[in-house]
């Protein structure tokens, strides 16, 4: 059990920990989501994993690890029969309830990512119902949405190797694959969004990601906006 496998995978890429090693918990105490949330599943074998990046890539390319991490994730819970897709920018879903989140945290100088830690949580089984109503309606697990129950070392393993694939071929072929697959998957792009960023919400239909990860929004006045962070709401799908 740790605190949080983010913090401890902070801790041994600052002494020199390399580019793939990974921390993985039975259990975190203060698991971290995006903007500073905590993150919480079922008690079970859930699978809790922090994995250290050395990417070649500038800071501003960083979004992209983002997009790889959701794709690493949705096709390991697709080669366990789970019709997984991702919403933008960084959760899993299963039948439109959540599954897993993933949370990138970066060490950076101006011109380059030192290091880049991806935290991924993926809700295997347990009971969802003890974390309240709200949780329960929005959350799934893989057990719940499939019936089967892999364990949690073969889908942790199967997300490893998808993650390191699709790192390898973003440095050796740039964003474009991994968009073409992101779009793929994506349960977002063509339905109608809330965006939700500061003090400001927005409706329109989700129409793409652009080459940084950027989601874009068609308005109803015909102005297309971008969004490279921000809570989204999925309204219905278009069309």
């Amino acid at each position: 059990m740790l605190d949080s496998t983010n913090e401890e995978a902070k801790r041994l890429a600052r002494m020199g920990a390399l580019h793939g090693e990974a921390v993985v918990a039975d259990r975190q105490t203060r698991g971290k989501g995006r903007r500073g949330r905590t993150w919480l599943g079922p008690d079970g074998e859930n699978l809790f994993l922090s994995v250290i990046l050395r990417p070649d890539l500038p800071p501003t390319r960083a979004p992209q690890l983002v997009a790889v991490a959701a794709i690493a994730v949705a096709e390991a819970l697709r080669s366990f029969g789970a019709p997984a897709r991702i919403k933008w920018p960084n959760d899993v879903e299963l039948d439109g309830r959540k599954v897993a989140g993933i949370l990138l945290e970066l060490a950076a100088a101006p011109d380059r990512i030192d290091y880049a830690v991806v935290g991924i949580g993926v809700n295997l089984e347990g009971d969802l119902e003890a974390l309240g109503e709200e949780i329960d309606a929005r959350a799934t697990t893989l057990e719940r949405a499939t019936g089967r129950r892999p364990g949690r070392d073969a889908v942790m393993h199967a997300v490893l190797e998808g993650l390191g694939a699709w790192c390898e071929r973003l440095e050796r072929e740039g964003f474009s694959p991994v968009r073409a697959r992101y779009l793929e998957l994506s349960s977002t792009v063509g339905a109608r969004v809330r965006m939700i960023e500061a003090e400001r919400e927005i409706e329109g239909e989700a129409v793409g990601v652009d080459e940084e990860g950027a989601l874009r929004v068609l308005l109803d006045s015909g102005e297309e906006v971008r969004f490279l962070s921000g809570d989204l709401v999925t309204l219905r799908k278009v069309g």
